[in-house]
């Protein structure tokens, strides 16, 4: 019995892997490993960034908001452009751009310059981030929670990883060299994605070919739909907190927790190296038990961990605070799927794009807000603030009806 179920995982798993899709999902994972991972390098880097141009918490949290604002802005821009030219065509062009960009970052002399070319390489990155939703969704139509969470674990390798090797040159060298590293990782990566991914991955048609009114009509009609509203008011608020907490952790361990710069670092990248077990495992849940099941566990186990944070105390405690608060990591597995399955396929890019730009732009603003909380003396209270958010959006999932009722 035992043989049976492990040759059914195995076929399982080749059919999942077969018909070039492996290839598929492994350059696409590459790509969103080091989109994400380098954008999650700011967080550890910021204090280095602070004493380097005189930053206090708000400033520096203006510049993780501007990273974040101009990804958020860019991700309507890719959602048309991978209806219209192709996810594959998108997918490079997102690739090269962010090289070119954090050369631009790696040698800059200014705070300006810094805060600019950061907005320019979040725009960049924002061009993978829909067009990686929309290429796995047509890839993989029976098990695309499962493919985007496969995906999103390899985002959480490069976010424990690439922040650790960014903290770690800083100290030993300078912080600009841990940008300047992985310009040829991103050249590299798009030489693959060109090889791999085809230009389109969802057909030819497009629903926004030309802009008419009809076609807003048509956009405007699905984005009214109230589970698409439902899942957007849930995202907004998970992402807000997903900001605030990242870009400031590393930061309230040092300051707060009385940490070293080595140690914080170090858990930062333990958060994100749970999120690799976390997020395939949200994925499968997602696929197995639908959104309404899946999803408030994983946010009741959020808030817990949030409300607990101020009172841990000492190393281990926060080791384990930390390994829970990863659950964090693992609720777009199950919100980003249902988001992009609730579109018809050929304005899911557009769909999905106009949502990320919403709860994004949105999002970007919390990094800067919480650091204000930060620098008038309100660090623990604004993580019990956090925990409020989620869990208004616990609520509101009762609201969500599940795809396969519509």
């Amino acid at each position: 019995m035992s043989l049976s179920r492990a040759r059914t995982k195995l076929s399982n798993v080749g059919s999942f892997l077969t018909d070039g899709r492996g290839e598929i999902l492994v350059a696409v994972a590459a790509g969103w490993f080091l989109s994400i991972g380098v954008r999650l390098a700011y967080p550890v880097l910021l204090p280095y960034l602070r004493r380097a141009y005189g930053l206090d918490l708000t400033t520096a949290g203006f510049l993780l908001t501007a990273l974040w604002l101009c990804y958020a802005l860019g991700q309507l821009p890719g959602g048309l452009l991978a209806d219209r030219f192709g996810e594959g065509n998108v997918l490079v062009a997102s690739t090269l751009v962010s090289a070119v960009t954090l050369g631009v970052v790696a040698v800059a002399g200014s705070a300006p310059v810094v805060y600019l070319a950061t907005g320019a390489f979040g725009f960049g990155t924002a061009l993978y981030g829909v067009a990686r939703f929309t290429t796995l969704s047509d890839v993989y139509p029976d098990n695309d929670g499962t493919a985007i969470g496969v995906t999103m674990a390899a985002g959480q390798a490069g976010n424990t990883l690439l922040p650790l090797a960014a903290g770690g040159i800083a100290s030993a060298f300078a912080w600009q060299y841990g940008f300047g590293l992985v310009v040829p990782a991103f050249a590299l990566v798009a030489v693959g994605l060109r090889l791999v991914v085809p230009a389109h991955t969802s057909g030819a048609d497009s629903a926004v070919d030309s802009v008419s009114l009809e076609t807003v009509r048509y956009v405007l009609s699905e984005l009214r739909r109230p589970e698409i509203v439902t899942v957007t008011a849930i995202q907004i608020l998970t992402y807000c907190v997903w900001q605030a907490f990242t870009g400031f952790y590393p930061t309230y361990l040092i300051e707060i927790k009385g940490f070293s710069e080595s140690v914080a670092t170090g858990l930062f990248s333990a958060f994100f190296a749970a999120g690799i077990v976390v997020q395939p495992l949200t994925g499968r849940l997602y696929d197995r038990f639908g959104i309404r099941t899946s999803l408030p566990p994983v946010l009741g186990v959020v808030v817990v961990s949030l409300v607990a944070l101020p009172f841990l105390e000492g190393f281990w405690p926060l080791v384990v605070g930390t390994v829970f608060l990863s659950s964090i990591l693992g609720y777009g597995t199950i919100t980003l799927p249902y988001m992009t399955s609730a579109f018809p396929s050929d304005m899911q890019g557009t769909g999905l794009g106009f949502l990320r730009t919403v709860y994004m732009t949105i999002g970007a603003v919390s990094p800067v807000a919480f650091g204000a909380f930060a620098d008038r003396g309100y660090f623990d209270e604004a993580y019990l603030a956090l925990a409020g958010l989620v869990a208004v959006a616990v609520g509101l999932t009762w609201w969500l009806p599940s795809l396969s009722e519509q």
